[in-house]
């Protein structure tokens, strides 16, 4: 089933005509989600990064809501008293009936203002909202879920501080309530059963329904129109949580999701088709010269590498200088996020490379939390004789320049024999036997709780890739977060993720993809789906996508093993390319981070508001929507010089001349100023407003 064009608004060029002056002089903006100042999943990362540019397009008037979670507030929240009068009132008497609603600035960029609200200090009325939820839609909420209990807490008292908000204003308010995901949904299903004076939003990241069918190795896309969802969610008892997502999608002024591919899969499963697409955006930071980035990848590169010195040692037989770190990151999901198909690609590549005679080596990391017990002991002591090792060479180092430094005070030139002593051979030959290794370096660097039914580790003992000498492919498996605390491997993800040098992410189902768009941004090539919709938003946009470093495999029209052998030839074709060539793809993909920036792609979510706003408030506001037949995308061309992609990278003749290898087609300046004029300038907001932290209060409403 093709994807249509069938949105609103689906490209970038469709966003040219906007009024941005649109008047929000008397209109508050709460946006809602359960994972506001709450890491849980990848929506936290829309919020956080989000929240800048809202906060510089509302000033005083946007407010996020979420739950109170104690640990979180220490370290990310300042607790001050509400700044609004209105919202104080609201707040202080719903603390005066029994509830815990606190009010503080984000310590985020932004500084944005957030209401946490204590779901737990309220959970008394949980017997009574879920009768008032099943008499009003017919939704029963099972005692033992206690996620779903959450959502009902949570749902009814975000309605009733909007309610309240709405009450304290001396004039009819214009309140935009924008709501993120199932878990805080059932809010705005209230606000409309209650006809509160509220504009709605739902954006959906990720339908339930969706991920737990594909998590079930479901031909999910080839069967979406023949699906009974009903039966489906049954079977799967969560069918009380699909009934509250469907119902918020259902009753909101305006529905949004974050790709084409799950606004297709939301028409058919939550039976809405979306009103416009919001995909996802980073802050992107950019350097002043394209070398600083460069200089960055090595660095961490460089840590990376001390780490497998220190897992690998007593089998340190290859080249750490053509050594290529690839890694797969995200929630452990194994089928989704494509981790079968990944393990399935490198068991060919071990083979290709061994036939073929590489002398590249590719060690791939798999960054996925899972439960265990604590780090593999084996582990630790490769970090601890990596270290002891170091330090003998610099006791050594030091014994050595002290007596070259005293023979060359006397005007003598130092007898190299004599440079070294026994003692000093005892305590090198002392540090080599220590390196003595009887077993192969670990898959794992901690010890699994399940490690017999791991799939991961189920998997690569199926498929033979053990560390050993003759592999060419190493394999770590890494199942907890990355932390600069960490005694193993003290980088977080941000420095690892700049130290590697391909991102694969072969996930058959993706709503967006963080993780390769934050490899964009920071210039590291990766290798995504058409399933997912950071892959076809890449499409959409790009002529070329390999020539960037934006590799897209097809999951949706060939079978697992085709994919898998496509996934394969790009692996391989990559590890064929020569060093400069790596280079050149770095810099065109860093320069393609301009796409994902919020200043450009926070202009689907100004346009959801506007939207929401005229259709809740047709007397005040006016909204003309864009024709989606004209919306035609930005089209990044090809570059002109060959580009370093695989399949183009490796050399028309058997053996490559000197002269060859110094052509220099290739101009990183010219193609550059290429690329800038195929992207807009940012998003500029009224000056009117200024950022959150000094602006003029601008509800005028109380």
């Amino acid at each position: 089933m093709p994807l249509a064009r069938s949105l609103s608004i689906t490209s970038l060029s469709g966003l040219e005509e906007w009024d941005e002056e649109f008047d929000l002089e008397d209109a508050v903006l709460f946006e809602i989600a359960w994972e506001v100042a709450n890491k849980v999943g990848g929506i936290y990362t829309v919020i956080q990064t989000k929240a800048r540019l809202t906060a510089e397009e509302w000033g005083e008037n946007y407010f996020l809501v979420g739950p109170y979670v104690e640990s979180n507030v220490r370290t990310q929240v300042e607790l001050i008293e509400p700044t609004n009068p209105a919202l104080k009132r609201a707040i202080d008497k719903m603390n005066s009936s029994g509830c815990k609603v606190y009010f503080g600035r984000w310590l985020i960029e932004g500084s944005p203002y957030v209401v946490l609200i204590d779901v737990a200090f309220t959970a008394w009325n949980l017997d009574k909202w879920k009768k008032e939820l099943w008499d009003n839609f017919s939704i029963g909420v099972p005692w033992f879920d206690r996620e779903a209990n959450d959502a009902v807490l949570f749902g009814f008292l975000t309605a009733w501080l909007l309610g309240e908000v709405g009450s304290q204003c001396e004039e009819p308010p214009h309140i935009l309530a924008h709501f993120h995901e199932w878990l805080a949904g059932l809010g705005l299903a209230l606000c409309r059963q209650r006809q509160l004076p509220v504009a709605t939003i739902f954006t959906t990241h990720a339908t339930l329904l969706g991920r737990y069918l594909c998590a079930g190795s479901v031909d999910f896309y080839n069967n979406l129109a023949d699906f009974n969802v009903d039966k489906e969610a049954g079977d799967r008892q969560i069918y009380h949580r699909y009934c509250l997502e469907r119902t918020a999608a259902r009753c909101a002024h305006v529905f949004t999701t974050v790709s084409q591919i799950t606004a297709v899969e939301a028409e058919h499963l939550l039976k809405r088709k979306p009103d416009i697409i919001t995909p996802n955006g980073l802050n992107v930071k950019k350097f002043s010269a394209m070398h600083e980035f460069q200089n960055l990848h090595a660095q961490s590169k460089n840590r990376i590498q001390e780490f497998i010195r220190g897992h690998f040692y007593g089998h340190l037989d290859f080249n750490l200088d053509k050594c290529l770190f690839l890694f797969i990151a995200g929630r452990y999901e194994f089928s989704n996020k494509g981790a079968d198909i990944f393990l399935e690609a490198l068991a060919r590549l071990n083979y290709l490379l061994r036939v073929n005679h590489s002398d590249v080596t590719v060690v791939a990391f798999f960054i996925m939390p899972a439960r265990t017990n604590n780090f593999n002991v084996e582990t630790l002591k490769g970090q601890a004789v990596r270290k002891q090792l170091w330090d003998t060479a610099q006791t050594v180092k030091e014994r050595f320049g002290k007596k070259l430094y005293e023979s060359l005070l006397v005007g003598q030139l130092p007898d190299v024999s004599k440079m070294l002593d026994k003692d000093d051979f005892t305590m090198m030959k002392r540090a080599i036997f220590a390196t003595q290794r009887q077993c192969q370096p670990p898959i794992c660097t901690h010890n699994m709780l399940e490690d017999s039914n791991d799939p991961i580790l189920t998997c690569i003992r199926r498929i033979g890739l053990f560390n050993s000498s003759a592999d060419r492919v190493k394999v770590i498996f890494h199942p907890e977060f990355l932390s600069s605390t960490s005694p193993l491997l003290p980088m977080d993800y941000e420095e690892f993720v700049r130290g590697c040098h391909l991102g694969v992410f072969p996930s058959y189902y993706e709503p967006w993809g963080y993780t390769p768009a934050e490899c964009t941004v920071m210039g590291i090539p990766s290798i995504s789906t058409n399933l997912s919709g950071f892959g076809c938003f890449m499409e959409e946009h790009i002529a070329d996508p390999s020539a960037y470093g934006i590799y897209i495999l097809d999951r949706r029209y060939r079978g697992v093993d085709e994919s898998c052998n496509q996934l394969t030839s790009y692996l391989f074709q990559f590890c064929q390319q020569s060093r400069r060539a790596r280079i050149i793809q770095r810099n065109r993909t860093e320069r393609l981070s301009d796409l994902l920036d919020w200043r450009y792609l926070g202009r689907y979510y100004i346009s959801a508001r506007h939207m929401a706003l005229a259709k809740a408030f047709p007397d005040t506001y006016f909204y003309q929507p864009h024709d989606s037949e004209t919306a035609q995308g930005f089209r990044y061309p090809r570059p002109a010089s060959v580009p370093p992609s695989p399949s183009l990278s490796r050399h028309s003749s058997p053996r490559q001349s000197e002269a060859e290898e110094d052509d220099d087609r290739y101009d990183e300046d010219a193609e550059a100023e290429k690329d800038r004029l195929n992207i807009r300038q940012p998003l500029t907001l009224p000056s009117k407003k200024g950022p959150c932290h000094q602006p003029p209060v601008l509800w005028s409403l109380i």
